[in-house]
């Protein structure tokens, strides 16, 4: 994809730039890779893991009741 980005810091770029150079990347993909970065760091701060990046773990037949149980438990009278 192509994108013009406005007001980006000079030194920041030309950093960027060199350190992309140096490691025999094009600066796309030096971009790329700071923008992933800086949307994990932000998640981080937020938190960490979100509920739609958390995978269903397999608890075996004998626990197949196990959040109907819980629930009972949690929200019983008694």
């Amino acid at each position: 994809m192509d994108v013009t980005i406005r007001n980006l810091d000079e030194e920041a770029y030309r950093r960027l730039k060199a350190r992309a150079a140096l490691e025999g990347i094009a600066i796309g993909a030096a971009i790329t890779q700071a923008i992933e970065f800086w949307l994990k760091d932000k998640k981080a701060e937020r938190g960490g893991v979100s509920l739609m990046d958390m995978k269903p773990e397999p608890f075996g037949k004998k626990n197949s009741r196990l959040s109907e149980e819980m629930d009972e438990i949690l929200h019983s009278d008694s």
